[in-house]
């Protein structure tokens, strides 16, 4: 396991790189390990691959879905190349370790295992490693377009996130929005002649100063948030500018659908357009992803409780590719090894014991569910 982590580490899957070595490093360890695999590869470089252990077909199958995809390393100085991996004092270092090669590797080795003891199972095991997660979520929208119908009467899912081994069941959801305003450009000299975009924008800034999505607050999620984090706009000094755009991080609820924020934010730029002839604006959405919430009373779910040694699940702020499988009408349920707070920083690393902990409870979980 700690080879295929360095390995997995080493293959730098970003969006510029793509997942298409890691999941090769994943096709190699699978064949080696008597496991049958399916790689999928499209625009050059992006990858996704399943890994099957069938079984009688007893019982419904378990689906593990991991992404491939890490973060960039930043700007920020590591102390070692972030895709040499590099092993001090039980920690393996390198982006990704935690976040989530660690995840992988441990779900990889129980697998491994299952097959080299020739244990015999009920239901199928299925691996899904998927591109994109960091980015547009496009490995796991592609991977349930083509398999969705092969995925009827699951157990459940896992998501081998890191969680430092507790068993979530809930997280917000993420929706980023760009609205443009537009002008007509002018001299600078000559305003009048023109009309300025960012003014207009202006006036929709202070219109979401201080502005809260309709919600209801979570009992462990809390609230709403939205957050500008992106404003750019204008060409030059002189030039009355005719576009301005910024950029809103929303996180949401279970209670929430995106569609309808969407909506609530299309209803303010209408009051906005009809306060004024000058005001023009154009909204997008730059990506969509459903909050999460499983119920907690489910057998799958005190199932990965009793197995990990926890009271009750929990719930977390960050968003997954958890809601997009959501379809299956399956449970779905995150858990894996991995501190949360290392991740998307320099220096990240993954403890191996926890890796090999996170092995010996998955190849438990998949005992019990379909032993």
């Amino acid at each position: 396991m700690k080879k295929l982590l360095i390995e997995l580490i080493g293959t730098a899957p970003t969006v510029e790189n793509g997942e298409a070595e890691c999941m090769h490093a994943l096709e190699r360890y699978f064949c080696s390990s008597g496991i049958d695999s399916v790689s999928d590869i499209w625009d050059g470089n992006r990858g996704n691959i399943t890994a099957r252990i069938g079984s009688c077909g007893q019982n419904g199958g378990l689906l593990f879905a991991a992404h491939l995809d890490v973060v960039p390393p930043g700007e920020a100085k590591w102390q070692s190349d972030p895709f040499e991996a590099v092993e001090t004092d039980g920690k393996i270092y390198g982006r990704g370790a935690a976040d989530m090669k660690g995840g992988i590797a441990a779900l990889a080795g129980a697998m491994a295992e299952i097959v080299k003891e020739n244990i015999k199972l009920k239901g199928e095991v299925i691996f899904a490693g998927t591109a994109g997660e960091e980015t547009d979520s496009c490995g796991a929208e592609r991977f349930i377009e083509q398999n969705k119908s092969n995925l009827s009467g699951l157990a459940g899912v896992i998501i081998p996130e890191p969680t430092n081994f507790e068993v979530v069941t809930a997280h917000r959801g993420m929706l980023w929005v760009q609205i443009e305003t537009k002008g007509k450009t002018a001299h600078g000299s000559m305003p009048h002649l023109g009309v300025n975009a960012i003014s207009s924008m202006n006036v929709l800034l202070n219109r979401l100063d201080g502005y809260s999505i309709r919600h209801s607050e979570h009992a462990e999620l809390g609230g709403c948030s939205m957050s500008i984090n992106e404003i750019c706009g204008g060409k030059a000094t002189n030039v009355i500018p005719d576009h301005c755009f910024i950029r809103i991080d929303i996180r949401t609820l279970p209670s929430q659908k995106n569609e309808s924020i969407v909506k609530e934010l299309e209803t303010v730029l209408d009051e906005l357009r009809g306060s004024s002839k000058d005001f023009d604006s154009e909204l997008s959405v730059i990506r969509s992803v459903e909050a999460l919430e499983t119920e907690r009373e489910d057998e799958f779910v005190k199932t990965i409780c009793r197995k990990a040694g926890v009271e009750k699940s929990t719930a977390v702020g960050f968003a997954t590719d958890g809601p997009f499988f959501g379809v299956l009408k399956a449970p779905i349920v995150i858990f894996g090894p991995g501190k949360p707070e290392v991740c998307h920083k320099p220096d990240e690393y993954i403890e191996f014991s926890d890796v090999e902990r996170a092995k010996d409870y998955y190849k438990d979980i998949i005992l019990e569910l379909l032993g």
